[in-house]
């Protein structure tokens, strides 16, 4: 990642439901690492108090003077401000307007890049993973919500101070069903693992999907990836049927990206597509074969991603050592 002789690099994934920090060695082997949940009540001074914590901790596991620390990269949900590093908003921590460049670079004397989580993901997939050497890649990672990013010709896609590619929040049904951004009809409302765990918490209030009913009853909550992988393989007919349902929607939205930017790669990645790879993957593939322009079903790869939860932390840290947290 440039002449950057010995120095070391931190990933910090501030995810949905865990944060991962993680320092890497010059040649990016995984040196030392540290994984938390996150805390939804905790606010934004004693969150980032944890994050500080956290980068100390892997330095002093990974017994490395901070000379030679090279930067610290993070991965963030929410909308930013990427040229200040500013966490404008991120609901799911309660944090609003948080510095946390400008903290941390004061903190740690080191430089800082602040990047979109799913951006990071794509950006590590493209230097590590699954998208190595492609022209163009769009990385598309379907959660709690469905998250998209794009690296061409090496480098991150954004818009004007924040990042783009917000492929969930394109239109599936027309009039549909309220997404959290506010609009109607979005992705996400069908495609999602949200999405999904409230049809399939309908489908066991109507004593159609029993082993779900025995693993999570219908607690959105509790109606996880795994969860509905394991309800699937003990003979839920109709959890599958609801999972590929959702997957063939991804698909059409993949489909639409892809008549677009025409990507060598577009990599699928996140715990919904971990847990049911197969399934989900064949009904991308068939949906696109429907859905984008013959020319580009044949040149474009459609990919499982290859570096799984440590895809931010390594894109993050990549970015950084790159110097792209401006460009």
């Amino acid at each position: 990642m440039g002449d950057n002789g010995k120095q070391h690099w931190i990933g910090f994934d501030l995810g949905g439901t865990k944060m991962l920090c993680v320092l890497f060695d010059h040649k990016f082997n995984v040196v030392a690492s540290l994984r938390k949940k996150t805390k939804a009540d905790e606010g934004a001074p004693d969150g980032v108090e944890r994050m500080i914590d956290m980068i100390e901790r892997v330095l002093e596991e990974g017994h490395l003077d901070r000379a030679n620390l090279g930067g610290i990269g993070f991965g963030c949900p929410g909308p930013l401000d990427l040229d200040n590093g500013i966490v404008l908003e991120a609901p799911n921590l309660g944090w609003k307007n948080v510095e946390l460049k400008n903290i941390l670079q004061k903190k740690f004397k080191t430089p800082v890049t602040v990047a979109n989580d799913v951006d990071a993901g794509t950006y590590g997939e493209y230097c590590f993973g699954a998208a190595q050497k492609a022209r163009c890649v769009v990385g598309v990672f379907p959660g709690t919500g469905i998250g998209g990013g794009c690296v061409y010709e090496g480098r991150l896609l954004r818009g004007k101070t924040g990042s783009c590619m917000e492929i969930g929040h394109t239109m599936a049904t027309s009039n549909g069903r309220l997404c959290g951004c506010g609009r109607r009809g979005c992705l996400e409302t069908v495609a999602s693992r949200l999405a999904i765990a409230a049809e399939c918490a309908m489908a066991v209030y109507r004593g159609e999907a029993p082993v779900l009913q025995r693993l999570a009853g219908t607690d959105i909550s509790k109606i996880r990836s795994g969860v509905l992988a394991e309800a699937i393989k003990g003979g839920d007919k109709v959890v599958e049927k609801l999972v590929r349902h959702a997957a063939k929607h991804l698909g059409f939205g993949v489909g639409n990206v892809i008549n677009l930017m025409d990507p060598d790669v577009v990599v699928l990645g996140g715990g919904l597509v971990e847990a049911m790879e197969e399934i989900i993957l064949e009904e991308v593939r068939e949906a696109v074969s429907k859905r984008a322009m013959t020319a580009f079903v044949k040149s474009v790869n459609i990919l499982p991603a290859k570096l799984g939860d440590m895809a931010t932390a390594m894109g993050a840290a990549a970015l950084v050592a790159k110097g792209d947290d401006k460009k």
